[in-house]
Formats: C-alpha cells, structure tokens, sequence
C-alpha cells in the first residue's frame, strides 16, 4: 500500500471551512502520481511515446469532512489489474478516520485510442 501525506491549505475549503468536494479527487490523483512515479514508471516517458494514463471510471464515497489544517493520508493499493484496465482502490484518512473511498479504473491511451497496459507497468504492479 501506498501512502501520500496531505495537508488541507485553506484554498481546499469551502464557505463552511470544510473540504470541497471536488478537492478529495485532487487529492486522490497527486496520490496517484506519486504512487506511478515510486514504482519507477516514468509518465514524461510514457507521454513522449504517445501512452497516457486515462481515469476510465470512478466511484467515490463522501464518509466525512476534513477541514482547514488538518494532516490527511491518501492510501492507494491495488484491487486488479487486467491486460488493459487497472483498478486502484483509494481511501483518504485523518489518522484512523476514512473520510473519503474510491475505487478508481484507469486505462492507458495511446494516440487518444485504448490500448493494453504497458508491459513494464504491468510487471511493476503485478
């Protein structure tokens, strides 16, 4: 599993002082990003060869509200991976409480076309 600290700026909030919605996804892509990057898979890489990482489907769960200042953790690990279709399983924390899951099936594009994962990721992640 991987792990990704976030601290909530006070941009991420909304007139209630608790996070907008729409940031618990910002949140659960940065962790996504360094997850990729941690197992050695290089995007710019990837991007220059015509391959992109693409958000197929997401189903996400709202179960509480971070707010102003707090220390979250985004947990990112892997439900299953297929020839063409990876399906991460995320969770955004305050210390033990979940406040936010998804789960998240991202696909690889090649010339805006649906392709296979590529071989090295796969290895990486299997």
């Amino acid at each position: 599993m991987h792990q990704f600290p976030i601290r909530v700026y006070y941009e991420d909030t909304d007139m209630a002082g608790i996070v907008y919605y729409a940031n618990y996804l910002r949140y659960i892509e940065r962790a996504r990003s360094d997850w990729v990057r941690d197992i050695g898979v290089d995007q710019n890489e990837m991007r220059e060869a015509g391959q992109v990482f693409a958000v197929r489907r997401l189903e996400a769960d709202y179960l509480g509200s971070a707010r102003f200042d707090d220390e979250l953790i985004v947990e990112t690990s892997i439900n299953t991976v297929s020839g063409a279709r990876l399906v991460l399983d995320q969770v955004v924390k305050r210390g033990e409480e979940t406040l936010f899951e998804a789960q998240v099936t991202i696909v690889c594009l090649a010339d805006g076309q649906p392709t296979r994962l590529p071989a090295g990721f796969r290895r990486r992640v299997n």
